[in-house]
């Protein structure tokens, strides 16, 4: 296992990461940690802010108890506040979240509510080795290319992915929250998350369809493995009816959905793509799966991301959840090429 004492080049990292969030001298921060949390990460975070002269607290929940019917990883939906009044009023209160908890509070039923209240901005950061979230830092120069990644979703009204493996999927954006980070936000309300680079959509209901063919060197984060055999969906209406494949890779796909007796954790939750050009493909072959939370690999350059399970904005909620970044697809809006067989293409391209 990799070590995982304080470094001072990791601490000097935070500092600059909470600097480009817009942390200084006065901002009112709270740290969000859970007990199951990675300590060193919040003691990064803690002493960044001290550094930074926030007005910081540190507020630290019990990991909830395991209820799931199987394991619950890697799913951005941390249940780690628990519907605790106090705890979501407190964070009302301030103006950035730096969410240490083990899953991230992007999906969590509580964020809504804290959102809306117009004060707070969200910075994630992941359940990373810290070797990994100095090699991934942001830096402002992806800022750009991400806000216009994301000005093209949102002007978009259809969405149209296609790969060699057979994929052929249509999303009608009509309407769609499109969203997205370079791992850094200063505005109310901005969600970022270190690793970043990353665009997305949140489909509406009823407004996906087609089929998905992943294919061998493709990615199940939530397993936090590289596929090695073929899996094929058709997805209707949002809702995927169909998984086939003749590998290991499909069967335990199927099964995990199975095993929730959940009919949301078979849905649609976001549809993106990938822009950050420091991410590796490779580098998941180089750690233990405790030392990554395999975010790095949700914002590879050029890559199609595609999610199943919660999806606020279509009134969806569930812990089932999968982050599916697929290699070599062709990705299209209103048919304009904004990736072209894994590359990004014009504007977007590095």
């Amino acid at each position: 296992m990799l070590q995982e004492r304080i470094e001072g080049k990791w601490l000097a990292a935070f500092r600059r990461v909470l600097a480009l969030n817009g942390i200084g001298e006065g901002t009112k921060v709270a740290i969000l940690s859970e007990t199951q949390s990675r300590p060193v990460l919040v003691h990064l975070s803690e002493l960044a802010a001290h550094d930074l002269g926030a007005e910081f607290c540190m507020i630290c929940m019990p990991t909830p108890a395991q209820s799931a019917p199987v394991p619950v990883k890697s799913t951005g939906t941390s249940w780690a506040i628990q519907g605790n009044c106090a705890v979501i009023e407190a964070l009302k209160l301030v103006e950035v979240i730096v969410d240490c908890t083990v899953e991230g509070l992007i999906h969590a039923p509580e964020w809504p509510e804290i959102e809306e209240a117009g004060n707070t901005r969200l910075l994630v950061i992941t359940n990373e080795h810290p070797e990994i979230l100095e090699r991934l830092e942001p830096t402002a120069e992806l800022g750009p290319r991400v806000e216009r990644g994301i000005e093209m979703l949102r002007a978009a009204s259809h969405m149209h992915v296609t790969s060699p493996a057979g994929t052929d999927l249509h999303v009608d954006l009509k309407g769609a929250p499109c969203g997205g980070t370079a791992g850094f936000g200063t505005t109310p309300g901005a969600v970022a998350h270190w690793p970043g680079g990353l665009c997305l959509a949140f489909p509406g209901e009823r407004c996906v369809n087609g089929r998905i063919v992943m294919a061998p060197g493709d990615m199940n984060l939530t397993f936090k493995t590289t596929l090695a055999s073929r899996i094929d969906f058709t997805i209707e209406d949002d809702f995927i009816t169909s998984i086939t494949g003749d590998g290991i890779d499909a069967l335990h796909f199927r099964e995990y959905l199975e095993a929730w007796d959940d009919p949301n954790a078979w849905g649609m939750s976001h549809v993106g793509w990938g822009m950050n050009p420091a991410t590796r493909w490779v580098s998941a072959a180089m750690y233990d799966k405790r030392d990554m939370q395999a975010v790095e690999f949700r914002a590879l350059a050029g890559s199609f991301l595609w999610s199943t399970g919660a999806n606020q904005y279509a009134g969806r909620w569930t812990l089932g959840h999968f982050d599916l970044p697929m290699r070599n697809c062709t990705i299209t809006l209103d048919g304009q090429t904004v990736v072209k067989d894994g590359a990004l293409t014009g504007e977007l391209a590095q």
